[in-house]
């Protein structure tokens, strides 16, 4: 019984947050993708993180209430990954087998997908944004539920694993605080919804994400000395500031073009009808928020206290994977896109991610 009921889970806690995200109230933002057949900006409604914030408190009633155990989700995880595993690719296959082919493989379109920004019910759930906030809540969900674990094992936390579950609730409520930002990232313009998004979203992002915390939950507090803990936090801030700072400005950079950032003046280079901003994080290198993903990553990887632990490094491993290809795509993009003011403004800004580096 324990089986099902642990690989039905996801099943219904996913089934639970489309209900609150549908039924909840929401703000209608204009994103930056154009319709493909009218060519209006595409519209969206977005109550992420009023939809983590009720999900969160659902959580902590059924544990008060010994309705459900607070650590039920470390409890039937094996359980509840297969489930997740199944509805990400039953999902993909429904989001991508009824639609016009791509021109390319079966392979490809089931991988990359057929459909670019596929919305329901006059965009009241858009497939993206419903995507990552799957993942994004189940993902807190998770860490909530095997920190409990640990403290149910060992009568307290280890600060190592406070910090790592603290810098991963902050990745989670800073991306749904900030979804209209979101919406000018290259997943949106850039990305169809196939298996890579889908279940990529549905059952790789929830539980992948918290592999430092998964692999290290049933080992005893490492003592990690306070001041490598201050480092680790400093080092996910910096990473963070890299992040958010070069998306928000960016972000303010197609809504506001003359207005400053942070007291950044907007610099730019022009052919005439396009223009590209070369100030600011986007002066440091051409993909400055791909490093400060990567040094988010290898903060949480480390906060945990167990370097030795190979399978920690996995996350930040991932990232590295797949932003450098990434980047590699979207200098392709661009290329194409801009044409010899592409040229200029890598003669300008000639570093790819890692200033003076790379």
């Amino acid at each position: 019984m324990m089986i099902l009921q642990g690989f039905l889970t996801p099943w219904i806690i996913y089934a639970i947050i489309t209900l609150l995200h549908y039924y909840l109230p929401g703000r209608w933002v204009k994103g930056y993708v154009h319709h493909s057949e009218t060519g209006e900006l595409l519209k969206y409604r977005l109550n992420g993180r009023l939809v983590l914030i009720v999900m969160i408190g659902l959580w902590i009633f059924l544990g008060y209430m010994d309705w459900l155990a607070y650590d039920w989700l470390y409890v039937i995880r094996w359980y509840s990954l297969a489930g997740a595993f199944v509805f990400g690719i039953l999902f993909s296959l429904w989001i991508v087998i009824p639609y016009p082919s791509t021109g390319k493989s079966l392979f490809s379109d089931l991988f990359l997908g057929r459909l670019e920004n596929p919305q329901f019910n006059q965009g009241r759930i858009d497939a993206k944004m419903w995507l990552y906030l799957i993942g994004a809540v189940m993902l807190e969900l998770n860490v909530l539920s095997f920190l409990a674990h640990h403290y149910m094992v060992f009568g307290e936390i280890s600060p190592g694993l406070v910090l790592c579950g603290l810098m991963l609730t902050y990745f989670i409520f800073d991306y749904l605080s900030f979804e209209k930002v979101h919406l000018y990232t290259y997943d949106f313009f850039a990305e169809s919804v196939g298996i890579k998004l889908g279940w990529g979203c549905l059952a790789f992002y929830p539980y992948f994400y918290l592999i430092g915390i998964w692999s290290t939950v049933n080992l005893p507090n490492p003592n990690t000395p306070v001041w490598q803990l201050i480092c680790f936090g400093l080092l996910f801030l910096l990473g963070w500031s890299l992040a958010r700072g070069a998306n928000m400005q960016k972000y303010f950079f197609k809504t506001h073009p003359e207005k400053p950032f942070l007291g950044i003046k907007p610099r730019t280079i022009t052919d005439g009808s396009k223009t590209l901003l070369i100030s600011g994080f986007w002066g440091l290198s051409r993909h400055i928020n791909y490093l400060g993903e990567i040094l988010m990553a290898t903060a949480i990887a480390l906060s945990v206290g167990y370097p030795e632990v190979i399978w920690v490094w996995l996350y930040p491993l991932y990232y590295v994977a797949l932003l450098l290809p990434r980047q590699i795509d979207d200098d392709k993009r661009c290329a194409k896109k801009y044409g010899t003011l592409w040229d200029e403004y890598t003669s300008k800004v000639k570093y790819r991610i890692i200033p003076y580096i790379y």
